[in-house]
């Protein structure tokens, strides 16, 4: 597999899920490049715009097995991870695996969950293993959390904390439909539900392996320099008391390359790095008023990006041929 596998294979995938997300492929392509990245993603929208929908024909797409947990206030770390089970025939503990080992995880409104079941997902995400009595056991790659959160009812909720937001390399919406893609979910929507013709066009592996390939994409020191610039400035910017850590640097960083990868490049661009700051950066940045809503952090964030100069000159590898 070389870098421009990775255009092809990401456009049949973004095809297939654009059978039943519509009039969403920017979203649809984040969540592809965070797959891809080895990241995890929170989509915060309001209920019944395909949060759902979406992760499972991800899922569909790569072949993956996929989980779903319903996040409630009396949800046991346990049944996130798993549990040691006492056998009376083999008189031995055994171990029941939870829903985290998947593929495709979806964590349904998370933040429904005390804090100390939200944080039985920090070394799932983190660190791609599950420990339990003290023993560890990896979870399968790739590993995605697809984390939902309902922006408008929260009474009964638990506020996610900065460390576990920091877990997530996107922060996403996908938004109501404008009236031309409402007719056209209507239309496909009216006898089947397409969700169910989904034939996987890659396998897992591919995925993975995509990961592996993206980190060859060349970014030039100019490009590195101008995300060094950006994360400074929110360190520095008077709206925020907490800026970006350096795991969001990295995060963008590893962004920006399989963005451009699934652009059909094998090189970074200044617009890559703006595509992905908002949904890479908003959602780490803690701002002194207090602003929980994150379009308000988008806007700070897009401040930034509009106070810091863009490089302008050749970003191709001079050594390439």
């Amino acid at each position: 597999m070389e870098i421009r596998d990775i255009q092809v294979i990401s456009s049949k995938i973004r095809e297939n899920i654009s059978k039943v997300i519509i009039g969403k492929e920017e979203v649809i392509d984040f969540v592809i490049t965070a797959a891809i990245s080895g990241g995890h993603v929170l989509l915060e929208d309001t209920p019944g715009t395909g949060k759902t929908m979406l992760a499972k024909s991800f899922a569909k797409s790569i072949d993956g097995v996929f989980n779903r947990i319903q996040f409630t206030p009396d949800l046991l770390p346990s049944d996130v991870t798993g549990i040691n089970i006492f056998n009376q025939d083999t008189h031995n503990f055994e171990f029941v695996q939870g829903p985290v080992f998947s593929n495709i995880l979806l964590a349904d409104e998370i933040n429904r969950a005390t804090p100390r079941t939200q944080s039985a997902l920090l070394e799932c995400m983190e660190e791609k293993q599950v420990t339990v009595d003290g023993v560890t056991r990896a979870i399968d790659k790739p590993f995605l959390v697809i984390a939902t959160e309902n922006p408008i009812e929260t009474s009964g909720t638990f506020t996610l904390p900065e460390a576990q937001l920091d877990r997530f390399m996107m922060q996403l919406s996908l938004g109501f439909p404008n009236p031309i893609e409402e007719l056209d979910i209507m239309n496909r929507f009216i006898q089947d539900n397409p969700i169910e013709t989904i034939n996987p066009v890659c396998n897992k592996d591919d995925i993975y392996l995509m990961g592996n390939i993206a980190t060859k994409v060349y970014v030039d020191e100019s490009v590195r320099k101008y995300i060094v610039n950006i994360i400074d400035s929110s360190r520095h910017n008077p709206s925020i008391s907490s800026g970006v850590s350096p795991r969001g640097t990295l995060a963008l960083l590893k962004a920006c390359q399989v963005y451009a990868a699934i652009k059909g490049r094998d090189y970074v661009i200044p617009e890559d790095v703006k595509t992905l700051a908002i949904p890479v950066l908003s959602h780490r940045i803690v701002s002194y008023t207090n602003m929980a809503k994150n379009s308000n952090k988008s806007v700070l964030i897009q401040s930034i990006l509009d106070g810091v100069n863009a490089p302008t000159e050749n970003f191709k590898n001079p050594e390439a041929n």
